[in-house]
């Protein structure tokens, strides 16, 4: 399913699954995590959505976004507990069986031998694999992840998704990368700019545009605003022409192009 050329535009999804995340008791960091590494492998995320900690969601979630998108990434629950049913949920979604393998076993028992921890049953649910899956290397932990098909199933825990990440290139057949521009102004609203910003989207339709107004703390009187106009797509010259013209438009509309001092770091 993945694409093959450099010019095609290859498209991820992030299914992150946890009740914890759906009740705000943790913030997820895996999002933006993937969203970077998948960057210059030449794959763009393209959707990401929450589920609970149950099956039929998982399984409903998983298969619209492995049906439009070229991979799908999974994170959360393949720990040792009973709401931990990722990997259940997966083999149903693939329609295949599951059960504790010799190789991710055999990993595990090697590894809580290593701390002088006993290999608990709970501790052997991580070993449990859908059939067909390809394990996925875990060097913080060792509890593998896998892959079937174009779904890579990965852990919740941020620096376990980091390590998993590195054995996932040369599972990718990317497309063309991406890069995006930023022309920051100052002293202009987005409705002052936003006339001209979409007469240039229609001129350079090769081009994604988009605009992030921002505010920082100032003076009562003079509070400090401005806009982040960014552009992205695959075409450096194209790139450095728009850059040009969103710096013009912006001095059009009476605004300053902001310097690297000026330029907040969110849009808060």
């Amino acid at each position: 399913m993945a694409a093959s050329k450099s010019t095609d535009r290859v498209t991820a999804a992030v299914l992150v699954i946890g009740d914890e995340i759906l009740s705000g008791r943790t913030q997820d960091t895996n999002i933006r995590t993937i969203a970077t590494f998948l960057a210059p492998l030449g794959v763009q995320l393209a959707e990401a959505r929450v589920v609970s900690d149950d099956q039929d969601q998982i399984v409903m979630a998983l298969n619209a976004l492995r049906s439009r998108c070229d991979y799908v990434f999974t994170t959360g629950g393949i720990g040792p507990t009973h709401d931990d049913i990722t990997a259940d949920a997966v083999a149903a979604a693939f329609g295949v069986s599951i059960d504790v393998r010799d190789d991710a076993r055999a990993l595990l028992q090697a590894w809580y031998d290593k701390q002088g921890t006993e290999f608990t049953p709970a501790r052997m649910r991580m070993a449990r694999i859908p059939d067909g899956a390809e394990l996925i290397a875990n060097p913080v932990s060792v509890a593998p992840g896998f892959q079937i098909g174009n779904v890579f199933v990965m852990a919740g825990i941020p620096s376990v998704v980091r390590g998993m990440l590195e054995d996932v290139p040369h599972r990718i057949k990317g497309g063309m990368v991406v890069e995006a521009r930023t022309v920051s102004a100052t002293g202009a609203r987005e409705a002052d700019l936003a006339p001209a910003l979409s007469e240039l989207a229609a001129a350079m339709p090769d081009l994604s545009f988009g605009s992030y107004p921002w505010m920082r703390p100032g003076t009562p009187d003079a509070p400090r605003f401005g806009v982040n106009l960014v552009v992205r797509g695959a075409d450096p010259d194209a790139l450095d022409a728009a850059e040009q013209e969103l710096a013009d438009l912006i001095r059009n509309a009476g605004g300053d192009v902001a310097g690297p001092d000026d330029t907040p770091g969110s849009n808060a």
